[in-house]
């Protein structure tokens, strides 16, 4: 299996979704990408904006892609191991001054954005914004593939098929299944964040370029998924996006339940009834258009 290094550069960035964008490199099922990635916002290790962007175009978040996978055809399965997941020196983090729902809600959406400035160590696992001093998980915000439908998709809400998911738990060492919906795959990827709660509700987590990032992308036909799930050391997650918490939640746990049928051979009863003991629902996020919930069963669990 190869590994392809792939360059930071005007041809390898896009910030937005589609299924007509050119892949920056073709890869086989079971290699791996290695590449950096400027921050959410576009910019880069030394903090500066990067240059040029098209308003439309790089609207979104700074993805590197997409990358083709040969082979990979819709309806099937993309198994990405994230591998290394190595964070920038610096990061930022907002606070109130300008609109969202919550900031509305908290009476924070006019007036001053606090900013934290973040020193970020990653041999330390450690940042430090003035006083404040916190341990770092880095991950990246964004796996994802592009929509099925044509036209342009904006990076923000997670789909089915991935994107921004933003959940804090898919750090090193974790596998992401993605069910694919356009031939090819076209996976990016981008939106480093050094460290983040669940919820991330001031909107952002710590937005950090990313130093490099490893991802290994295989091809599943032995599996069948109609939303993300993954796999950690410690659990297994299911996900559900919507616009409305409570049919996210729905979504996650109606995955927990294939799953828990799936690897345990439970019957989708008995299932429910151990899952209201064992699975915990979490907020992935509520800042991305459409809600996110995770249900996490831990391995150990049931024992």
């Amino acid at each position: 299996m190869a590994l392809h290094e792939i360059l930071l550069e005007r041809r390898t960035l896009h910030g937005h979704f589609s299924r007509d964008l050119e892949p920056i490199l073709t890869v086989e099922s079971g290699d791996s990408i290695a590449f950096s990635c400027l921050s959410s916002g576009w910019w880069d290790r030394e903090r500066h904006q990067f240059e040029p962007r098209d308003d439309e175009l790089d609207a979104g978040h700074a993805l590197v892609g997409p990358v083709e996978v040969r082979g990979a055809r819709a309806g099937q399965v993309l198994q990405v191991g994230v591998d290394e997941v190595r964070i920038g020196p610096w990061g930022m983090t907002f606070g109130g001054g300008f609109e969202t729902p919550l900031n509305e809600r908290l009476g924070v959406a006019d007036g001053e954005c606090v900013t934290l400035d973040w020193e970020l160590d990653a041999s330390a696992g450690t940042g430090r914004a003035g006083a404040h001093e916190v341990a770092l998980a880095p991950f990246l915000g964004v796996i994802g593939m592009a929509p099925g439908e044509a036209g342009i998709h904006a990076t923000a809400p997670p789909r089915a098929c991935g994107g921004n998911i933003d959940c804090k738990e898919l750090v090193a060492g974790t596998v992401l299944y993605l069910p694919i919906v356009v031939d090819g795959a076209l996976l990016s990827a981008g939106d480093g964040h050094a460290a983040q709660g669940d919820g991330e509700i001031s909107q952002l987590a710590i937005e950090a370029p990313i130093e490099r990032a490893q991802l290994t992308l295989a091809v599943r036909d032995d599996l069948a998924l109609e939303w993300p799930i993954a796999w950690t050391p410690e659990a297994w997650l299911t996900f559900g996006f919507d616009e409305d918490l409570d049919e996210a939640a729905a979504i996650a746990v109606e995955g927990m339940l294939d799953l828990m049928a799936r690897e345990l051979g439970l019957e989708r009863r008995e299932a429910l009834a151990l899952a209201s003991v064992v699975v915990d629902l979490r907020v992935t996020q509520l800042v991305n258009g459409v809600k996110g919930i995770h249900a996490r069963l831990a391995h150990d669990a049931i024992r």
